[in-house]
Protein backbone atom coordinates (compact mmCIF):
# COMPACT_ATOMS: atom_id res chain seq x y z
CA UNK A 1 0.00 0.00 0.00
CA UNK A 2 2.60 2.77 -0.78
CA UNK A 3 0.76 4.11 -4.11
CA UNK A 4 -2.27 5.32 -2.11
CA UNK A 5 -3.47 8.80 -3.80
CA UNK A 6 -6.68 10.09 -3.97
CA UNK A 7 -8.92 11.32 -7.11
CA UNK A 8 -11.88 13.16 -7.22
CA UNK A 9 -15.08 11.12 -8.22
CA UNK A 10 -15.56 10.72 -12.24
CA UNK A 11 -16.72 8.97 -14.67
CA UNK A 12 -13.59 6.79 -14.69
CA UNK A 13 -13.59 5.26 -11.38
CA UNK A 14 -17.46 5.45 -9.92
CA UNK A 15 -18.36 1.78 -10.89
CA UNK A 16 -15.70 1.10 -8.54
CA UNK A 17 -16.49 2.89 -5.84
CA UNK A 18 -19.80 1.70 -6.39
CA UNK A 19 -18.96 -1.51 -6.10
CA UNK A 20 -16.27 -1.67 -3.23
CA UNK A 21 -16.95 -5.03 -1.33
CA UNK A 22 -17.00 -4.93 2.40
CA UNK A 23 -16.48 -7.43 5.48
CA UNK A 24 -19.81 -9.25 6.62
CA UNK A 25 -21.72 -7.41 8.73
CA UNK A 26 -20.32 -4.29 8.02
CA UNK A 27 -23.17 -3.26 5.40
CA UNK A 28 -25.44 -2.00 8.10
CA UNK A 29 -22.84 0.58 9.58
CA UNK A 30 -22.66 2.48 5.88
CA UNK A 31 -24.80 3.31 2.87
CA UNK A 32 -24.02 2.68 -0.54
CA UNK A 33 -21.32 4.43 -2.20
CA UNK A 34 -24.43 4.91 -4.64
CA UNK A 35 -26.13 7.39 -1.79
CA UNK A 36 -22.85 9.23 -1.59
CA UNK A 37 -22.95 9.87 -5.22
CA UNK A 38 -26.31 11.08 -5.24
CA UNK A 39 -25.71 13.40 -2.28
CA UNK A 40 -22.61 15.07 -4.04
CA UNK A 41 -24.77 16.11 -6.85
CA UNK A 42 -27.43 17.37 -4.89
CA UNK A 43 -24.99 19.33 -2.95
CA UNK A 44 -22.13 20.20 -5.14
CA UNK A 45 -21.54 23.21 -3.25
CA UNK A 46 -20.49 21.61 -0.27
CA UNK A 47 -19.65 17.84 -0.92
CA UNK A 48 -15.90 16.53 -1.79
CA UNK A 49 -16.28 12.82 -3.07
CA UNK A 50 -12.57 11.14 -3.55
CA UNK A 51 -11.54 7.80 -4.28
CA UNK A 52 -8.62 6.00 -2.43
CA UNK A 53 -6.62 4.27 -5.36
CA UNK A 54 -3.93 1.73 -4.45
CA UNK A 55 -2.04 2.05 -8.12
CA UNK A 56 -4.68 1.78 -10.36
CA UNK A 57 -7.30 -0.06 -8.20
CA UNK A 58 -9.80 1.76 -6.19
CA UNK A 59 -9.57 0.67 -2.62
CA UNK A 60 -11.62 2.89 -0.45
CA UNK A 61 -13.88 5.90 -0.85
CA UNK A 62 -14.29 9.01 1.19
CA UNK A 63 -16.77 11.85 1.30
CA UNK A 64 -16.65 15.44 3.13
CA UNK A 65 -18.78 17.50 3.79
CA UNK A 66 -17.70 21.20 4.22
CA UNK A 67 -20.38 23.92 4.91
CA UNK A 68 -19.16 26.32 7.42
CA UNK A 69 -22.44 27.90 7.27
CA UNK A 70 -24.62 24.73 8.73
CA UNK A 71 -26.80 25.33 11.76
CA UNK A 72 -25.58 22.18 12.63
CA UNK A 73 -22.24 21.81 14.13
CA UNK A 74 -21.39 18.23 13.47
CA UNK A 75 -22.11 18.89 9.77
CA UNK A 76 -19.77 21.80 9.04
CA UNK A 77 -16.44 19.60 8.07
CA UNK A 78 -17.30 16.13 8.13
CA UNK A 79 -16.60 12.82 6.92
CA UNK A 80 -19.53 12.53 5.53
CA UNK A 81 -19.04 8.34 3.97
CA UNK A 82 -16.29 6.34 4.12
CA UNK A 83 -16.06 3.21 2.73
CA UNK A 84 -12.77 0.82 2.12
CA UNK A 85 -12.46 -2.44 0.58
CA UNK A 86 -12.96 -5.54 2.51
CA UNK A 87 -9.46 -6.99 1.46
CA UNK A 88 -7.64 -3.44 1.98
CA UNK A 89 -8.73 -2.94 5.29
CA UNK A 90 -6.58 -3.34 7.82
CA UNK A 91 -3.82 -1.59 5.76
CA UNK A 92 -3.47 2.17 5.92
CA UNK A 93 -6.11 3.03 3.38
CA UNK A 94 -8.94 4.36 5.82
CA UNK A 95 -6.00 6.56 7.78
CA UNK A 96 -5.01 7.81 4.81
CA UNK A 97 -7.97 8.93 3.22
CA UNK A 98 -9.31 10.47 6.84
CA UNK A 99 -5.58 12.10 6.95
CA UNK A 100 -6.31 13.75 3.19
CA UNK A 101 -9.67 14.90 4.22
CA UNK A 102 -8.24 16.73 7.42
CA UNK A 103 -5.80 17.86 5.27
CA UNK A 104 -8.32 19.46 3.02
CA UNK A 105 -10.16 20.79 6.08
CA UNK A 106 -7.07 22.53 7.41
CA UNK A 107 -6.85 24.67 4.29
CA UNK A 108 -10.46 25.34 3.95
CA UNK A 109 -9.68 26.82 6.95
CA UNK A 110 -11.36 24.54 9.70
CA UNK A 111 -10.10 23.48 13.04
CA UNK A 112 -11.87 20.12 13.80
CA UNK A 113 -13.37 17.60 11.56
CA UNK A 114 -16.59 15.04 12.75
CA UNK A 115 -17.78 12.18 11.88
CA UNK A 116 -21.14 10.41 12.93
CA UNK A 117 -21.60 6.36 13.07
CA UNK A 118 -23.78 3.27 14.77
CA UNK A 119 -22.07 2.03 17.55
CA UNK A 120 -22.17 -1.89 17.15
CA UNK A 121 -19.36 -4.35 17.55
CA UNK A 122 -18.37 -4.57 13.63
CA UNK A 123 -18.83 -0.70 13.08
CA UNK A 124 -16.14 2.10 12.64
CA UNK A 125 -15.89 3.12 15.90
CA UNK A 126 -12.44 1.77 17.00
CA UNK A 127 -11.26 2.71 13.60
CA UNK A 128 -12.26 6.78 14.09
CA UNK A 129 -10.87 6.15 18.00
CA UNK A 130 -7.76 4.62 16.66
CA UNK A 131 -7.35 7.61 14.00
CA UNK A 132 -7.26 10.29 16.82
CA UNK A 133 -11.35 10.98 16.84
CA UNK A 134 -13.23 11.72 20.49
CA UNK A 135 -16.83 11.31 21.19
CA UNK A 136 -18.76 14.34 21.60
CA UNK A 137 -21.95 13.18 21.71
CA UNK A 138 -24.64 12.10 19.98
CA UNK A 139 -27.57 11.94 17.46
CA UNK A 140 -30.88 12.41 18.06
CA UNK A 141 -31.16 8.69 16.20
CA UNK A 142 -28.47 6.99 18.66
CA UNK A 143 -25.61 7.81 16.69
CA UNK A 144 -22.06 8.76 18.23
CA UNK A 145 -20.78 12.34 17.01
CA UNK A 146 -16.75 12.21 17.06
CA UNK A 147 -14.71 15.07 16.68
CA UNK A 148 -11.30 15.04 15.26
CA UNK A 149 -9.03 18.47 16.89
CA UNK A 150 -6.85 19.43 13.26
Amino acid sequence: MSDLRLEELSATNVVAANTLTLKPGQEQFVAPVSHSIAEAYVNPATAWPRVVLDGDEVVGFIMGNFDPDSPHDEFRGCIWRMNVAADSQGRGVGRFAVTALADEARTRGFDRLTVMFEPGELGPEAFFTAVGFVAIGETQFGETIAALTL
